[in-house]
């Protein structure tokens, strides 16, 4: 009986090694599987987010306006799209601004134009001077609807240079249009949307 009774002790003892020896053996599978996933996915991310910013636009001042920006580097040139949605139809002035705040309702938390190198406001390209923040104008349909692109070498995302640097800034959609006269902001109306350029 006590013969029957080790026996029996020797098997059990026997079989639970075994499955905590594959118990080990799959837990180190799955930590290698999960490894190898982690670094794909962060390559990944890490490559894109570099290059590349994008976020949505919100309303202010009341209005429905709201939109998607993307702004895109490649080869030391940024690409900067937005669409831009529940618009007044007419031309309408859209900047970049200084600060990545829009939790004014009148938007007024992201400050002025980004001006980097101090110049009067103006046209883009202006050689009697324009701030880095002064986009323009675009066209809103008869939906409501415009869109505007723009390509430069003026800007840079995430470089660290504080006369190129967008990331931080904020992109504001007027009312109106500007004047590119008018001094500090081109007397371009009401703050209607809002978005922060950030990461």
């Amino acid at each position: 009986m006590k013969k029957t009774i080790c026996i029996i002790a020797g098997i059990a003892l026997l079989g639970l090694t075994s499955c905590k020896n594959e118990n080990d053996k799959k837990e180190a599978d799955d930590q290698e599987v999960t490894e190898v996933k982690t670094e794909k996915i962060t390559k990944t991310d890490a490559s894109s987010d570099k290059n590349m910013v994008r976020f949505r636009l919100l309303p202010k001042s009341n209005s429905g306006a709201t939109g998607r920006v993307s702004f895109k580097e490649k080869d030391g040139m940024v690409t900067f799209e937005a669409v831009i949605n529940g618009l007044e139809p007419g031309m309408h002035a859209i900047h970049i601004h200084e600060n990545a705040d829009c939790s004014a309702e009148d938007g007024t938390s992201a400050g002025g134009h980004w001006n980097p190198t101090f110049e009067d406001h103006g046209k883009w390209g202006d050689t009697a001077g324009y701030h880095k923040g002064d986009i323009g104008n675009f066209e809103a349909n008869d939906q409501g609807q415009g869109t505007i692109t723009m390509t430069t070498d003026q800007w840079c995302i995430g470089c660290g240079d504080e006369k190129k640097d967008i990331l931080g800034k904020s992109i504001i959609v007027h009312q109106g249009a500007d004047d590119f006269t008018s001094q500090p902001s081109g007397a371009a109306g009401a703050r209607v949307s809002c978005g922060g350029i950030i990461k």
